[in-house]
C-alpha cells in the first residue's frame, strides 16, 4: 500500500520510497524507511494530503505520496 491510500488517522510504517527525482527530497523531509507517518488531513478535492512525520506536518501531493510504500500499523 502507498501513503496516498492511508485514511484519516491511520498510521503507516515507511517500507521504501520508489526511485524517482523526488526521492532525495522526500528523504530530506523525514520520509525514510522505518519512520512512522500518520495521515492527518485531506484537502477538499483530495490533493494535497497532510501527514504527521516525526512530530511535524508535511503536506504532499497525491502523486508524491504514491511514491512512499507503507505498511499499515
Amino acid at each position: 500500500m502507498n501513503a496516498a491510500q492511508l485514511l484519516k488517522g491511520e498510521k503507516g510504517k515507511i517500507l521504501k520510497i520508489e526511485i524517482n527525482v523526488l526521492r532525495c527530497k522526500l528523504l530530506e523531509m523525514g520520509c525514510y524507511p522505518g519512520n512512522i507517518m500518520q495521515m492527518k488531513m485531506l484537502a477538499p478535492l483530495g490533493d494535497p494530503i497532510a501527514f504527521d512525520i516525526g512530530g511535524y506536518t508535511l503536506a504532499l501531493r497525491k502523486e508524491e505520496a504514491k511514491l512512499i510504500e507503507v505498511e499499515l500499523i
